[in-house]
């Protein structure tokens, strides 16, 4: 209990302390114009108050990483505390942080826009496919686990799965074409309220309910998975919503859309993303609390961490409360899986150059997004799963090296976002030389050393290419387009 009362205590500290530093150190303009207000288009870009964003926030990059990652992540006993912990802090909410600050500097840019003009054109294509990739995997996977949640309260028999998938097809059709202020900010809030209601539920019933919880100590600093799944970097890929996640800079760029003022960057980004790690706590916590690694292991294998959820709940909750609880998990994927597909809509119309101004033009991107998803709903979860962390990570590395590329032209602190994109580049590397949807070299002596050569490449060129960007600017242009009139928008940001 103590490893957990302190980490969640840890959580809170950093924001008011590492949060406050990362704020200062990217200089917010409380007098400057947002895209909410100067590119105000009563669909996308619509000013909505510090609250409301913040729920909508959490809950386009919460899904169910938080609940399932720390679920598988939980195997590995009280270490997976650790990452959670450090990873939030420290690589996690600066991530989120600086993609949704430097996207309300750009126009509300999305990440393949903020790729092209921090690393380069010719990285435009590239993002945008991983982008693309990324969310309609999220998308996919927030079909079916809500899917599968929703069977698992009902009747037995009472309604086949794929009818719940065709609902909520039907929800995120219907949602994805409305202005946010309608689609997200009407329904975010009370999804928020449920989510919150059942999340302090669990953590009430762990603290009081004469639980045994397990502290990281030195007994326990160990890699206790049953198998013995090596904990790099398998652990950075497991516990990943929770910690660091490159979908969060996908669904970012949607709420700097709508803020109204720099000022409130740090709740809305930096603090939802600890109030995530926070309920990746808790449900860490509750899977190592009811079950020792080996029968957790079991339930995993017998279904999915769904059904780890489910259980949870009932032992913790009983069967009528905790079915009512489940509820509140249910929300998770439902609106991830919302903004993803409505991020995704916004990336492909951008790259296709589609203004999405008509009902036609949104339902000519829509449409055909939601076909690719169905037939995915096919494919085996397990398999998408594994893709879709990989996708994610990389995807957070770009994220990272966007945000690393800006302090440096900007000449502030780069090393708060180098330092995490150069650990999770080498994890990136490693899982793919390692694992057998890459290159299948197993985990070895080989494996790490090749990773590590080929971090050491990626980075450096990485930083020969922003050295050459940063000494072909004018000094002092740079210095006017930082300190720039109020109401200036007709350039990005550099």
């Amino acid at each position: 209990m103590i490893t957990f009362l302190g980490g969640i205590a840890l959580l809170i500290i950093g924001y008011f302390t590492y949060g406050a530093y990362i704020e200062k150190n990217f200089q917010i303009d409380t007098e400057r114009k947002t895209p909410a207000e100067a590119l105000r288009d009563g669909y996308d870009f619509v000013p909505m108050p510090k609250w409301k964003n913040a729920m909508i926030e959490l809950l386009n990059i919460a899904g169910t990483g938080p609940i399932i990652g720390p679920i598988m992540g939980a195997l590995y006993g009280p270490v997976a505390y650790l990452w959670i912990i450090l990873g939030c802090i420290f690589a996690g909410a600066v991530h989120d942080y600086m993609i949704g600050m430097v996207s309300l500097r750009n126009k509300g840019a999305f990440l393949p826009e903020l790729a092209s003009r921090y690393l380069g054109k010719s990285m435009k294509l590239v993002i945008n496919l991983f982008s693309m990739l990324l969310l309609i995997l999220v998308a996919t996977v927030f079909v079916i686990t809500p899917a599968n949640l929703i069977v698992s309260i009902l009747p037995k028999g009472l309604i086949g799965l794929p009818w719940v998938v065709g609902f909520i097809f039907i929800y995120y059709l219907i949602s994805t074409v409305l202005p946010i202020d309608q689609a997200l900010g009407k329904v975010y809030p009370a999804f928020c309220v449920i989510l919150m209601a059942s999340t302090a539920a669990i953590a009430f019933r762990l603290l009081t309910g004469g639980f045994d919880m397990p502290n990281l100590t030195v007994a326990t600093f160990r890699n206790m998975h049953p198998t013995g799944l090596a904990i790099f970097p398998a652990l950075f890929f497991t516990i990943s919503c929770g910690a660091i996640s490159g979908f969060h800079a996908t669904q970012a760029p949607m709420v700097s859309r709508t803020t109204i003022n720099e000022r409130e960057g740090r709740f809305t980004f930096y603090g939802m993303m600890l109030a995530e790690g926070v309920i990746a706590m808790i449900w860490a916590a509750a899977s190592m609390s009811l079950f020792d690694g080996k029968t957790l292991s079991q339930l995993i294998a017998a279904g999915t961490a769904s059904a780890v959820v489910n259980k949870v709940m009932i032992m913790l909750l009983g069967n009528m409360v905790g079915t009512i609880a489940i509820i509140g998990v249910i929300v998770l994927p439902v609106s991830s899986g919302l903004s993803a597909f409505r991020s995704l809509r916004t990336i492909v119309a951008d790259y296709l150059h589609i203004k999405q101004d008509t009902f036609p033009k949104i339902f000519a991107v829509t449409i055909p997004l939601y076909v690719i998803s169905f037939i995915l709903t096919k494919v085996d979860f397990n398999l998408l799963w594994r893709y879709f962390n990989w996708a994610n990570q990389v995807t957070a590395v770009i994220g990272l090296l966007v945000a690393t590329r800006y302090l440096v032209l900007k000449r502030r602190n780069f090393w708060v976002t180098l330092i995490p994109s150069i650990f999770m580049l080498y994890a990136v590397v490693v899982y793919i030389l390692s694992e057998p949807l890459g290159f299948h070299m197993g985990l070895s002596s080989l494996t790490y050393i090749l990773g590590a050569l080929i971090t050491a490449v990626l980075t450096a060129v990485f930083w020969h290419s922003g050295q050459r960007q940063l000494h072909r600017l004018d000094p002092e242009s740079f210095l006017l387009n930082d300190q720039r009139p109020i109401n200036y928008y007709t350039s990005l940001d550099m």
